[in-house]
């Protein structure tokens, strides 16, 4: 398959290294342009209700197409298409930092996101392909862990910084040059894998337009629904037509003969239960950046530096928890430390209930940033290595592009439910003749203890869905030096 030698700790190492700063750069895009929007409106005199796509635009297509993007890795390549995700991904954000009008930035953005959904699952199924299931792959997905988890907060911090000092095409072009020394470095550090079978490489046309094209309006119709209303018949249909693609695609597979998706997959209780708790982990997390941003922003009066700095500890936080979350596992297995994190993030969102409309960054906001970046930090790591763990050979990108759908689609519904809520929470707070921070606070505190109780039914099915077998067994087996497979 490929001359590249992978025998030695180092050149593992510097394998890691490549994948994990893909997966940096694919997760900062997500939030990096958030605090630059105010900018780039200006710049390109985009109207304010429309300049919410330069986010979604991107979300929506990363969204759509990691499940496909996974099962492409599997069948033509997983270094191969993360070569060619991460090259699509430099394009787009070298066009986008040139962008010179509205739909170009937009367009820009989505062919971002399409690369970003090609290369993300196939560096997951790599990062699985390359280190033996047990101790050594607990160890590289803690790092890897590491580096995405502290993405999203990286990104406010590094997009502030940008568009305060270079301007906001740099919040783009910055990618420019990380894309094209991955792509470069990739022949010589990665080793080349598919399905050893080529019979079963026959992509699935209809299967794979079926579900992309649901969960692409799924995701749409989840992020549109603040601003076209839950009940609305815009919304509901969207939904309606979502499912009922996917509801096509769930037909289609069990009818042919090679599958985009084998639902034999899910025979693995671990990876079943795994994905419901990322889907929720999701839905409590992704929402958390958004909401203190606005609050730093609004109710603080913090400017986009000042609000970038401010993640500088909840990135450290998420950091350090995910290096200690892979050795946690290996001594305990994933379960416990899954249901460990994800208690630690409810509490730190309930703490964030407590944020005053006068208060201050030191007072309001860095205890339950730190405490719930931690727990970000020991719940992505072991729910990443439980969604991976007895996956096939031959599946890798199927399951990762699995969990990181699931992570997605409930990022995207967490963040439609908590900023409806916050909406409707600050709206009852001025006609209750509230002033303005004061109903803007209201509603963040609202959103976050609903968020928190989302982190808490996590740990909950946590407990019920991952099987204690598999975890303990992991555990044992990675304390042995030996990979395991957890029973089905």
């Amino acid at each position: 398959m490929s001359s590249t030698d992978l025998t030695t700790p180092r050149a593992k190492n510097l394998a890691l290294l490549l994948l994990a700063l893909t997966q940096f750069v694919v997760v900062i895009d997500a939030s990096i342009v958030n605090v630059a929007l105010p900018s780039i409106g200006t710049a390109l005199d985009i109207d304010q209700d429309n300049l919410s796509w330069v986010v979604n635009s991107y979300t929506l297509v990363f969204g759509g197409f990691l499940l496909l993007g996974g099962r492409l890795a599997d069948f033509f390549g997983r270094r191969r298409m993360f070569m060619t995700g991460m090259a699509l991904f430099g394009v787009a954000s070298l066009a986008g930092g040139f962008a010179q009008s509205e739909e170009w930035l937009i367009v820009a953005r989505a062919v971002q996101g399409l690369g970003a959904a090609i290369a993300s699952p196939a560096a997951l199924s790599i990062v699985t392909t390359t280190f033996a299931e047990g101790s050594e792959r607990n160890r590289a997905l803690s790092i890897w862990g590491a580096v995405a988890g502290a993405g999203g907060a990286a990104g406010v911090l590094l997009g502030g910084i940008l568009t305060e000092w270079a301007g906001w095409e740099w919040v783009l072009f910055v990618n420019v040059p990380i894309a094209a020394f991955v792509v470069w470095q990739a022949p010589q550090r990665l080793l080349e894998s598919r399905e050893e079978d080529e019979r079963e490489r026959t992509l699935d046309i209809p299967g794979a337009s079926a579900i992309t094209a649901g969960l692409a309006l799924l995701v749409y119709g989840l992020v549109d629904a603040v601003e076209s209303g839950w009940t609305s018949g815009t919304t509901i249909l969207r939904v309606v037509v979502a499912l009922a693609l996917i509801g096509a695609f769930v037909v289609i597979e069990l009818r042919t003969r090679r599958p985009l998706v084998p639902f034999s997959i899910f025979r693995n209780r671990t990876l079943r239960g795994a994905n419901v708790v990322g889907l929720l982990t999701g839905m409590s997390l992704f929402s958390m950046f958004f909401m203190i941003t606005l609050y730093l922003q609004q109710v603080l009066g913090l400017d986009a530096l000042d609000a970038g700095l401010a993640y500088l500890p909840l990135a450290i936080a998420i950091i350090l928890a995910a290096g200690m979350a892979g050795q946690l596992v290996t001594r305990l297995g994933f379960k416990p430390v899954v249901m460990a994190g994800l208690v630690t993030v409810g509490i730190g969102l309930a703490w964030f209930t407590q944020i005053s409309p006068d208060g201050s960054y030191w007072a309001d906001v860095l205890g339950p940033s730190v405490l719930a970046g931690a727990g970000l930090g020991l719940t992505f790591v072991p729910v990443t290595i439980a969604a991976m763990s007895g996956s096939k050979r031959e599946e890798a990108g199927l399951a990762s592009g699995l969990i990181n759908t699931s992570q997605q689609i409930g990022g995207a519904l967490g963040l439609a439910i908590l900023a409806s809520i916050a909406n409707s929470t600050t709206s009852n707070s001025i006609d209750d003749g509230a002033g303005q921070l004061v109903a803007l606070t209201d509603g963040f505190s609202m959103a976050f203890l609903v968020g928190a109780g989302f982190a808490f039914a996590g740990a909950i099915l946590a407990g019920i869905l991952i099987s204690s077998k598999d975890s303990r067994e992991h555990a044992e087996a990675a304390q042995r030096g030996e990979a395991d497979v957890p029973a089905a």
